[in-house]
């Protein structure tokens, strides 16, 4: 059944070129480290992109969320002993439908993650459940927010609401480069946020993230951690803990050399977007939702498909079984028969408060809090709009070098399942 040649990937990295020349830079002039000019070039240019005041460069967006933790947590708790995390048996608000690394940077620090349930217009984090959330536990301070895919939530009503209740907003920009709303760049809403150059994503580094701030203070210190927290001391002189994050001078060349195509990208990005969109259009599906005022990147193209045409489907923890039915499919079938023709799609990101480490964390929607078992109790969940995003959804191929031609023959292998 293999329709394609070549492998049509979900995402994979672009390059154009300049990548290599500033990769030969550092070779040539042996700044091969966690110092140099690319890492300066980077820093300056993540900072002026995201509209934010400071960026600091380091080996990945997991580090730099960690980083804006332990930022956020100092500031609201004060530096803790050296043994306890700086949020040590504090709630802290997180985004449900995400990938993970938003969240574990708070329990590397001791914090407790309270999950917010996604809403339906966005698939983003919902304002409403926020509230609810701080109606539960009005002594949180500290949210955060992640922006699936490159499509955008409520950013700036998590703000006001986070404002609101003096708290502080960690915004997870990691898959959102280059997108705004109301013409305000995605990462430039959190007091402390993160971008990522991970392999497939917008632009690359291969790995890597920024930290970006409005505060110099936070910079320096991020600055500080990232290299085991050395102090000023003509020797190795330790006072905190610290971590060996620093990106790398090689990694931001090809960071560097990546920047310039970054709205290029976007274009190719978008374009393969509405292409779905006129090729399911009489499909019973929904595309990612595009909200009022808001310019995503469209890093990842996904679809949910209505609840009346999906087939019989039951997901454990490790495997996927359906029911093929007539005029019915579901993401099982969809994905297994992107496969078969050589083809990358995935499943939506499966909620936190579906996963076996967080299953007994409260999870918050709009009509209140609760705890999850098992699979069975979530799939039936009251307001659980997550749960219902990731057992309808999944992610379609969105490699920027797939052709339209390519294209085509996605859209007819995944109208086939219908």
């Amino acid at each position: 059944m293999k329709v394609f040649e070549k492998k049509i990937w979900l995402a994979t990295p672009t390059m154009h070129g300049d990548e290599m020349k500033y990769i030969t830079e550092a070779y040539e002039t042996n700044w091969m480290s966690t110092v140099g000019q690319n890492i300066n070039e980077v820093e300056r240019i993540a900072a002026e992109k995201a509209e934010m005041k400071y960026a600091v460069a380091l080996s990945s967006c997991t580090a730099a969320l960690h980083l804006c933790v332990k930022a956020a947590g100092e500031r609201l708790y004060g530096k803790p002993a050296i043994s306890h995390g700086a949020l040590e048996g504090k709630r802290v608000f997180c985004s449900d439908m995400t990938f993970d690394a938003t969240l574990n940077p708070v329990v590397y620090e001791g914090g407790i993650p309270v999950f917010i349930d996604t809403e339906k217009e966005s698939w983003n984090m919902d304002p409403v459940a926020l509230e609810k959330a701080f109606e539960i536990y009005p002594d949180v301070k500290l949210v955060v927010c992640a922006e699936l895919y490159g499509f955008l939530g409520k950013i700036d009503v998590i703000k006001q609401i986070c404002e609101k209740h003096g708290a502080l907003l960690i915004e997870d920009a990691a898959e959102a480069m280059g997108a705004a709303l109301n013409g305000k760049q995605c990462g430039s809403f959190g007091d402390y946020s993160a971008i990522s150059y991970n392999g497939n994503k917008i632009i690359t580094g291969s790995s890597g993230g920024c930290l970006l701030t409005n505060d110099i203070e936070v910079a320096n210190k991020a600055r500080k951690w990232s290299t085991q927290a050395r102090e000023n001391a003509p020797w190795y002189q330790h006072e905190e803990v610290g971590y060996n994050y620093r990106m790398s001078n090689v990694v931001a060349g090809v960071v560097r050399g990546q920047y310039p195509y970054l709205e290029e990208h976007i274009a190719q990005k978008k374009a393969i977007y509405d292409r779905y969109c006129e090729g399911f259009k009489d499909l019973p599906v929904q595309m990612n939702p595009i909200i009022d005022n808001s310019q995503p990147n469209y890093w990842l193209s996904a679809m949910i498909i209505d609840k009346d045409y999906m087939c019989k489907q039951v997901r454990d923890d490790s495997t996927a079984l359906y029911i093929p039915e007539k005029g019915k499919t579901c993401p099982t079938q969809i994905l297994e028969t992107l496969a078969a023709c050589n083809a990358e799609g995935r499943p939506i990101w499966k909620p936190m408060h579906m996963q076996p480490m967080y299953r007994m964390h409260e999870f918050i929607t709009q009509t209140g809090s609760g705890r999850a078992k098992t699979n069975a109790y979530i799939a039936g969940g009251v307001g659980d709009v997550g749960a219902d995003i990731f057992d309808r959804g999944l992610c379609l191929p969105s490699d920027n070098k797939m052709t339209a031609e390519e294209q085509d023959k996605v859209i007819e292998i995944v109208r086939s399942c219908f």
